[in-house]
């Protein structure tokens, strides 16, 4: 009873393209098209640095200037044209950051101090410049396992399986055909584009010998209350530490410990529309994070008491990680009304509303990780995924069109969705709290769900 009233509460369906692609483009994109970059205008697709105060596009001391040298040092010709072009466009400079470091600051780091084992310095620099220039070129495709990778790698995972109990120890289940991993890839994308400061930083620091970031947050992003705060912590068993005033936490963000095998393998073997290394940390590391630390990347499934779905994130998880992640009030406002037996029954308000929410928080610069679904002749929801809205465009017709990007349509280009196909398959919308205020009998109650999954966790008990 407590599991159904959680997915009633949070969404009860995974989201996670599971069809092959052909399917998906028949199923999932009937009126979408790719589109190429230059017809769309600087307003739609700038990359929107939010928080960003003063962009600075000139190199102002002389430390500045020895690191740009020496991180140009370690490239070839067209990636120094790309930091050129990063400079010029205020990004490199950017230092909206959890420590207040500039994205040449972390390259500097990444180009020069260690890397961990089986990572090249030269590679995870080259990621993170050309990630954070272009994002599209994110993917949740896992690539294949090597010969001379795959004793490691079924050991690792038998390791991984006997420490969670599991007996079940076969070595084609690390061979993955379908990624789970659209939450995580669409919350990378949304760093890279949105903060990439930040996400230079992570990626410096998840490629370290550490393999891990720490993270500083506000309680009050999490929940009304700051023993809330802390009961969300402790529920997704993340490690933290409290300051003084018990109101921020200082968070350790981590991969799973087989994510280094992966990272590993796609340094050395990387196939065409394949995962970067730094692909593999960051969506491991979120994975972790919503998946309570229960995540195996070389299966892609995840344990975790919030979902009994072995692939993915649920609402609830998804929300607690963009949240942790950005440090910022966001909500998972659902739009679709779904019965137990997955059959979509209605809205839980007016597609003008909705409409009214995603235009306003993309014209605050924010991009929009959304959950959309599929369903069938009954109405039954049948699949899911996320993507990410980055802008709109309105057509000759005086409708709008979205401009999307889907890291599993295996398209690095934005795609379009009319507002007819798009907004009556939404699920739900991360969106910041201050679009959706006014609208509030339509946005989940954190302290109910948060006294739904106490009930859970003492039922388990």
């Amino acid at each position: 009873m407590v599991v159904e009233k959680i997915n009633t509460a949070f969404g009860h369906y995974n989201y996670n393209i599971s069809t092959n692609k052909a399917e998906n483009k028949a199923q999932n994109q009937p009126v979408c098209h790719a589109c190429p970059a230059p017809s769309f205008t600087a307003k739609t697709l700038s990359n929107p640095v939010v928080g960003t105060v003063n962009i600075r596009t000139e190199l102002s001391t002389k430390e500045e200037k020895n690191k740009y040298n020496e991180v140009c040092s370690k490239l070839d010709r067209n990636t120094k044209k790309i930091v050129n072009t990063l400079l010029k466009n205020g990004v490199l400079l950017n230092n909206n950051s959890d420590d207040k470091s500039s994205v040449l600051d972390n390259l500097h780091k990444i180009a020069t101090q260690p890397r961990a084992n089986g990572l090249s310095n030269s590679g995870i620099l080259r990621d993170a410049i050309t990630t954070i220039a272009y994002p599209f070129l994110i993917t949740q495709q896992f690539g294949d396992i090597p010969n001379n990778y795959r004793q490691t790698a079924v050991a690792a995972n038998n390791m991984f399986k006997l420490n969670t109990s599991d007996v079940r120890q076969t070595s084609d289940e690390i061979d993955v055909e379908h990624s789970g991993t659209c939450v995580a890839a669409s919350t990378e994308f949304k760093l890279a584009r949105q903060m990439p400061a930040e996400f230079t930083r992570l990626a410096q620091e998840l490629s370290s010998p550490q393999l891990a970031a720490t993270k500083h947050i506000k309680l009050e992003n999490l929940a009304d209350n700051a023993l809330n705060g802390v009961w969300l912590l402790n529920a997704f068993e993340i490690p933290f530490t409290l300051d003084k005033n018990y109101s921020d936490a200082k968070l350790k963000f981590a991969p799973d410990k087989n994510a280094i095998i992966r990272a590993q393998i796609q340094t050395t073997d990387k196939d065409p529309e394949e995962r970067t290394p730094l692909d593999v940390l960051m969506q491991s590391t979120f994975m972790q994070i919503g998946s309570q630390q229960a995540y195996n990347t070389l299966t892609d499934k995840r344990g975790g008491k919030f979902n009994q779905n072995d692939k993915g994130l649920i609402e609830f998880e998804k929300t607690f990680t963009e949240s942790v992640v950005f440090d910022k009030n966001i909500l998972s406002v659902t739009y679709q009304t779904v019965d137990e037996n997955a059959r979509l029954i209605g809205y839980e308000t007016d597609l003008d509303t909705m409409k009214k929410h995603l235009i306003t928080a993309l014209d605050m610069g924010e991009n929009i990780i959304i959950g959309y679904t599929q369903t069938n002749e009954n109405n039954i929801i049948v699949n899911g995924h996320e993507i990410t809205i980055v802008g709109y465009k309105k057509e000759s017709n005086g409708k709008l069109s979205f401009i999307c990007n889907d890291t599993d349509d295996g398209i690095s280009r934005p795609i379009v969705y009319s507002e007819d196909y798009l907004l009556p398959k939404i699920h739900h919308a991360a969106l910041p709290k201050e679009v959706v205020e006014k609208d509030m009998n339509i946005v989940p109650n954190w302290e109910e769900g948060i006294d739904i999954f106490k009930q859970m966790r003492a039922h388990a008990a």
